[in-house]
């Protein structure tokens, strides 16, 4: 097995080519590298992997009989907005990848529809689409800047960890209104008060 740090097509650091590693099923070789995001991945202003994001790759080709097996880790950088206090917030996700990119004209190949199996075009393997689906489906639906987040006030909007313990606002139903008030005058030696 050998080792290759920069294997990369010249054009693109997200392909990869195989042909070093012929078609002969048991041959390997580790692939690690660092590629940009090419544009924005992720739900946009909750939380994303932004364009031009170094997404650390760190995989294993192997030669297989119907084409090459491409398992590992990438790691990619997130941004986003806390979903409870709206506070921005920065993390990694890291997600693991097992996939058969099929050799042309393979059983596999001609068996499966477009969709179902990825394939090499001339002896290449373009990584990003792998690597792209795998990270958003990893990514959080409910981002938070820590777990135990208590969000904002519903009335004031004001961060919760931010305010005074106790914080509240007193509401009144409008229908009691008119007798919290009369009581308030009792209370206080108004008009309302009975002797």
């Amino acid at each position: 097995m050998s080792q290759h740090n920069d294997s990369s097509d010249a054009r693109n650091p997200w392909v990869v080519d195989t042909r070093e590693l012929g078609r002969r099923a048991g041959l390997s070789r580790t692939v690690q590298r660092t590629a940009p995001t090419g544009v924005e991945w992720g739900v946009p202003d909750v939380i994303v992997v932004p364009k031009g994001a170094e997404v650390e790759l760190d995989l294993l080709l192997e030669s297989v009989v119907e084409g090459v097996l491409v398992s590992g880790s990438a790691v990619a950088p997130t941004t986003g907005a806390c979903s409870r206090c709206l506070d921005p917030i920065s993390d990694e996700v890291e997600v693991d990848l097992t996939e058969l990119f099929a050799y042309p004209d393979s059983t596999t190949d001609e068996t499966t529809d477009e969709d179902e199996v990825m394939r090499l075009v001339d002896d290449r393997i373009d990584l990003e689409p792998l690597v792209r689906d795998a990270v958003v489906l990893a990514l959080p639906q409910v981002p938070l800047c820590r777990e135990d987040c208590p969000g904002l006030c519903p009335e004031c909007g004001g961060k919760w960890a931010d305010l005074e313990p106790g914080h509240g606002h007193e509401t009144i139903d409008p229908r009691w209104a008119a007798l919290v008030e009369r009581f308030d005058d009792s209370s206080s030696g108004g008009p309302g008060r009975q002797a």
